[in-house]
């Protein structure tokens, strides 16, 4: 599932508001960003744009990771493998199919 665009937007809004000028916005759109009486943005919209393309590559990195974690077995599940067959036989036939299925990069 991709992170909607609007945890993406909020999450560049607090990443640059350094000076927390922000107090809310009405759209995903910079000209929607309402400021607190007297503030200024400290910030511009190609580098709201460009932190929001960062935030964007950073999680479709991880989509390795996040389909992983969805199969891996719980963990009673993989302590129970560990307990009753030992590491090697928890990494090998529980860890390593799923490690080699979604391949990091």
């Amino acid at each position: 599932m991709r992170e909607s665009s609007r945890t993406t937007f909020s999450t560049a809004l607090v990443n640059l508001d350094t000076n927390k000028a922000v107090v809310g916005w009405k759209e995903d759109t910079f000209s929607s960003i309402d400021l607190a009486p007297g503030m200024e943005l400290v910030f511009t919209e190609s580098e709201l744009t460009a932190e929001i393309s960062r935030l964007d590559a950073e999680w479709d990195a991880q989509e390795y990771a996040r389909k992983r974690k969805a199969e891996y077995p719980d963990w009673g599940t993989q302590l129970n493998k560990i307990y009753d067959d030992g590491l090697a036989k928890w990494k090998s036939e529980m860890v390593d199919p799923i490690k080699a299925k979604y391949p990091k990069g």
